[in-house]
């Protein structure tokens, strides 16, 4: 059978310098995403959470105060995103069963940034399928401009077609975490794995 012909070697360096400037590209991308999506280090000085008034999955009115007396494990997001959204609170939701019955202390939510779509409805429809524990909180665009703003929540809308609903979401992916009090105790990675989340939030929950 006729072999095909051997192709000339290309130049190890230039692979090695484009190599390494991929690299740098990426970590610099990774951390110019990270700066913008999360106020992290200066979480324990910076006036993050507060009080809100939402709509739950039943329709019914809900405000943070109804927590009280139980850590809320707070995630902000969109039920039509494609990836983030989704593993984050599959993640939650193994990490909350590995916590046992130190998991009656704590209250996931979950708060749209997408209100126009996401109606109590699609937010009941949805959090049901991560885990019942979790509440999807939804409300009028202001009502979700305020409460973000309160947690210091990046979002905006990028366009992906001609038509109004052809959209997707430009989000933080933050866990934030407010104790009993009602007061900000902490952020948690996004990106945890379920054991290491289980981890972070039995360090609140104790």
């Amino acid at each position: 059978m006729p072999t095909e012909p051997k192709r000339p070697a290309r130049p190890l360096l230039p692979l090695l310098v484009a190599a390494a400037a991929a690299v740098l590209l990426a970590c610099a991308g990774a951390l110019f995403i990270s700066n913008r999506s999360a106020p992290a280090q200066v979480a324990q000085t910076a006036s993050i959470g507060g009080p809100f008034t939402l709509v739950n999955g039943d329709g019914k009115t809900v405000r943070d105060t109804d927590f009280r007396g139980k850590f809320m494990l707070v995630y902000f997001g969109y039920t039509f995103c494609p990836d983030v959204c989704p593993t984050t609170l599959n993640d939650v939701s193994q990490a909350i069963d590995k916590l046992g019955a130190k998991a009656d202390r704590l209250q996931p939510l979950f708060i749209t940034i997408d209100p126009a779509r996401d109606t109590p409805p699609v937010m009941r429809q949805y959090t049901a399928a991560f885990t019942p524990r979790l509440e999807g909180l939804t409300g009028t665009p202001e009502q979700i401009a305020t409460v973000a703003k309160e947690y210091r929540v990046y979002y905006a809308p990028h366009r992906t077609g001609p038509n109004p609903e052809d959209y997707l979401m430009d989000h933080s992916s933050i866990l934030y975490v407010v104790g009993p009090d009602g007061q900000f105790r902490g952020i948690i990675r996004a990106d945890e794995d379920p054991e290491t989340l289980a981890r972070s939030l039995a360090k609140y929950v104790g």
